[in-house]
């Protein structure tokens, strides 16, 4: 049951990004309009799948690898319906959905059994820690999509005065992701005291989540006092989701440490 539920929000995710990109070349709204009803059948089915597998496990389901990309898929995916409804923002939709569908495709890959929480991950700070993190980096993901778009446009007509707004969406985007990134750290300094008597360690997982913090607030310094924006601030955007990724996925895999817990079940404190 729960992965025939996975698959079929996969395989939703990816018609709806083709959907979405032939309507983006095409310029045909019909198909735009029902691959954005697709994607939102797609976001659907990843909350079921969610919900069932937390109830299945008996706690939130963002305890390992597998666990926490479905959590950061779904967090891309309840952004951009956020920004799409609320904010009226649709240039970001097919990059967006791109993202959420890449990320879940991830997932697929990894070890997908219900497993049980390490004693050091059953704490009141589970949820809080991890949440951030997930949404924190949803946040950025979709700031270097925005990055993308507005590159794409400005190519096209430097004039074209969508691009304020995108440019402006960027910083909004890395300004709520380093807002959540800064709670992600703190709730795990708290946490790992608890845990492991030590609010550091300069484990590899808690040394790249600062490395990536520092590059946001960078670039909100560089924002805020110096007016770096434009061009400057898409690059910035799109060069640092690699940064992004290799925290999530490539710690995990090449620099093993606390947040490790085995060759199946890898840690994703951050």
């Amino acid at each position: 049951m729960l992965d025939i539920l996975f698959f079929a929000g996969l395989v939703l995710y990816f018609v709806s990004m083709t959907g979405l990109f032939v309507s983006m070349v095409f310029h045909q709204q019909l198909i735009k309009k029902y691959s954005w009803y697709l994607f939102l059948a797609a976001a659907a089915l990843a909350t079921v799948y969610l919900v069932i597998r937390g109830i299945k496990a008996g706690r939130l389901p963002m305890s390992n690898q597998f666990e926490f990309a479905c959590s950061f898929s779904w967090g891309i995916a309840m952004i951009l319906i956020f920004m799409h409804y609320r904010l009226k923002i649709e240039w970001i939709d097919s990059l967006g959905v791109a993202m959420a569908f890449l990320i879940l495709s991830y997932a697929a890959l990894q070890p997908r059994e219900i497993t049980e929480l390490m004693p050091a991950l059953r704490s009141a700070w589970f949820g809080f820690h991890i949440g951030s993190a997930a949404f924190s980096y949803a946040a950025f993901m979709l700031a270097g999509a925005a990055g993308v778009r507005y590159l794409l446009s400005w190519r096209k007509n430097p004039q074209d005065p969508q691009l304020v707004k995108i440019d402006y969406m960027i910083y909004r985007l890395i300004a709520v992701g380093l807002l959540l990134l800064t709670v992600t750290i703190l709730s795990g300094a708290i946490w790992a005291e608890e845990a492991w008597s030590s609010f550091w360690t300069w484990d590899p997982k808690e040394v790249w989540a600062l490395i990536t913090w520092i590059l946001y607030a960078i670039f909100l310094h560089l924002r805020l006092g110096r007016r770096k924006s434009g061009v400057f601030a898409a690059w910035y955007a799109i060069i640092a989701v690699p940064v992004v990724l290799f925290t999530f996925v490539g710690v995990n895999t090449l620099l093993p440490g606390l947040h490790s817990y085995g060759v199946l079940i890898r840690g994703t404190m951050l």
